[in-house]
C-alpha cells in the first residue's frame, strides 16, 4: 500500500510548482484512493466521499479524477474503469500496471524502453498516440502461495 501521507505532500509540492490548484476535494480524493487497496470505481469514491461531503455529486468526483489524472497522481485502469495512485508521481514517463485478478493488487512499472520502442514504431506507421495504456492482468505471488497451500 502507498504511504499516503508523503503521496499527498508530493501531490502538494508538485500543484505548487506547476501553479495549479490542489483543492480540498481534489486532495481527499487522492487520499481515499491511496488508501484503497487496488482500483477504486468511481461510484464507489462517490459513496465514500458522500459520507464525508453531503454535497457530492458525480461531476465533482469525476472532475477531481480528471484532475488528478492529468497531473500524474492517479491512473485510470482501462480494464477495471478503476483508478489507483499514482506511487511516484514525480516519474513523467509512461507505466506499466500489474493487476493481481484475484486480490485486486496493483503494482505499477516503469520500464522505458518499452513506451520508447511503442512510442518509435507508432511515429514510423504515421501514428500520433495520445494515451497509452498497458495492463497486465494475473496473479500476484500472494495468491498464487495461498492456492498453492491450499
Amino acid at each position: 500500500m502507498t504511504d499516503t501521507s508523503a503521496l499527498i505532500q508530493q501531490a502538494e509540492r508538485q500543484c505548487r510548482q506547476r501553479g495549479v490548484r490542489f483543492t480540498p476535494i481534489r486532495q481527499r480524493v487522492l487520499q481515499i484512493i491511496a488508501d484503497t487497496r487496488g482500483g477504486l470505481k468511481a461510484y464507489e469514491l462517490l459513496d465514500r466521499l458522500a459520507t464525508e461531503h453531503a454535497s457530492a455529486r458525480p461531476p465533482t468526483v469525476y472532475r477531481a479524477l480528471e484532475f488528478l489524472i492529468d497531473q500524474g497522481l492517479v491512473h485510470r485502469i482501462e480494464s477495471l474503469n478503476a483508478y489507483v495512485a499514482c506511487p511516484c508521481p514525480e516519474h513523467a514517463h509512461g507505466f506499466q500496471l500489474l493487476i493481481c485478478r484475484d486480490c485486486g493488487r496493483v503494482e505499477e512499472l516503469h520500464l522505458d524502453d518499452i513506451n520508447e520502442r511503442l512510442g518509435q514504431r507508432a511515429r514510423e506507421l504515421g501514428f500520433v498516440v495520445q494515451r497509452q495504456t498497458i495492463e497486465l492482468l494475473g496473479r500476484c505471488e500472494a495468491c498464487r502461495s495461498a492456492i498453492a497451500t491450499s
